[in-house]
C-alpha cells in the first residue's frame, strides 16, 4: 500500500541538530505524530538526555521540547509501499525534500534513529550535506538489543 508521510518537519532556525528517522509506523500515523508506539523509547531518550522534567505526552510539548534544544525533527522518506510498520517492509521509496530544513537553519549534525534511516539518507541524501552524519541505535521497540539506559548514554551525544 502506498503512503505519503503525514507530518511535517518540525524545526525553527535556531535548529543545528536534525534527527531523522525512516518513515512513520502505523502506530505513529494513527496518533498524529512521530514515534507514537507506546513502547517506543523516542521521547522517553529525549526527555532524559535534554534534562526535561516529564516525558512529555502532548504533540506541542513535544515540539517544545525539540524546539527549545535546537532540535529539528523529520524523516529521510515522503512516501513509499509499506506493509505493517517495519522498515524492512519499505519498498519503492520517494526521499523527503530535506532542502526545506537545510535552507532555513545551520543544521551542524544529522542523527539517524537506526540503520535504516541511514543507509536511505547515504543512497538519497548523501549529496545534499555537508555536515556530520551518525547513525544511532533504533529507539523502536523492536530494537530490545539496548536496554533504555544504554540508548540515553549514546543518545547522549546528541546534546553534548
Amino acid at each position: 500500500m502506498r503512503i505519503a508521510h503525514p507530518f511535517e518537519p518540525i524545526f525553527d532556525e535556531e535548529s543545528q541538530v536534525l534527527i531523522l528517522g525512516t518513515f512513520p509506523s502505523i502506530r505513529s500515523r494513527e496518533s498524529g505524530f512521530y514515534y507514537g508506539h507506546p513502547q517506543n523509547r523516542f521521547w522517553k531518550v529525549m526527555a532524559y538526555i535534554t534534562k526535561t522534567d516529564q516525558i512529555p505526552q502532548t504533540i506541542s510539548s513535544k515540539k517544545h521540547m525539540l524546539i527549545k534544544n535546537g532540535i529539528a525533527l523529520w524523516d529521510v522518506l515522503q512516501s513509499c509501499d509499506i506493509e505493517g510498520s517495519s522498515d524492512n517492509n519499505i519498498r519503492n521509496p520517494t526521499p523527503t525534500d530535506l532542502s526545506i530544513i537545510f535552507n532555513e537553519t545551520n543544521i551542524k549534525y544529522i542523527y539517524t534513529n537506526g540503520l535504516q534511516s541511514y543507509q536511505f539518507f547515504n543512497k538519497y541524501h548523501d549529496k545534499s550535506y555537508n555536515g556530520k552524519l551518525i547513525e544511532l541505535p533504533s529507539t523502536s521497540p523492536a530494537n530490545a538489543r539496548y536496554t533504555i539506559e544504554q540508548l540515553v548514554t549514546i543518545w547522549s551525544q546528541i546534546v553534548s
